[in-house]
């Protein structure tokens, strides 16, 4: 810039370059170098890793910048010949997935007729957890059936009420969410599918 006074200067000192930045923008000029300088200000000292975006199957590429061991920024990745630097909403806010003072990071459970919130050790709730889908499996599962789930009754080509192998389970479900990423997804219903669950949903549906 003019008069020695270089980018990183005049954004320094600009009273809103945010502000003054889009403003220029809307009048037609091209600020694209200006528009660098404030995203390496953003990200100084740090070291750039290429992700891919851990929600939908899109694949849509990132930018994790880590300092000193530390995640400090999410962005798109504009090499990414994919989605070309442009993320959802969701994939957006991928900073808030690792870093985010508000995201539960214990046990917390309440027993039958219980009032409070207990902590519990991670190491307590797996087994639980695995403890009370084995009861419910063993108790439930069915190997054979003579009707469908709507009740209609299996026949033969003669028309002979017949049973047929199911080997399912009716009482247990599995949700899946838009917050689990493509391979916890994949375990979860492979898993689910192992144990005989009928009821296999995604609240994504991608």
């Amino acid at each position: 810039m003019a008069h020695g006074v270089s980018r990183r200067d005049f954004l320094r000192t600009s009273a809103g370059g945010g502000f003054a930045l889009g403003s220029l923008l809307s009048l037609g000029a091209d600020l694209r170098a200006a528009q660098a300088e404030v995203r390496s200000l953003k990200i100084a000292n740090a070291r750039e890793v290429p992700s891919v975006c851990p929600y939908c199957a899109v694949g849509c590429g990132q930018i994790v910048s880590v300092r000193d061991g530390k995640i400090i920024n999410i962005e798109g990745n504009p090499e990414s010949p994919i989605s070309r630097g442009t993320l959802c909403p969701k994939g957006a806010a991928t900073y808030q997935l690792a870093v985010n003072d508000n995201r539960i990071k214990k046990v917390l459970y309440r027993p039958r007729g219980g009032t409070a919130w207990e902590e519990k050790p991670l190491d307590w709730a797996m087994d639980r957890i695995a403890h009370l889908v084995k009861e419910t499996r063993d108790r439930t599962f069915q190997e054979e059936r003579d009707t469908d789930l709507a009740g209609r009754p299996f026949k033969d080509k003669d028309g002979k009420p017949v049973k047929k192998r199911v080997n399912h389970t009716l009482a247990i479900a599995s949700l899946g969410g838009a917050t689990m990423d493509n391979e916890w997804n994949y375990v979860q219903a492979k898993l689910m599918r192992a144990l005989g669950v009928v009821a296999i949903e995604n609240q994504a549906r991608i």
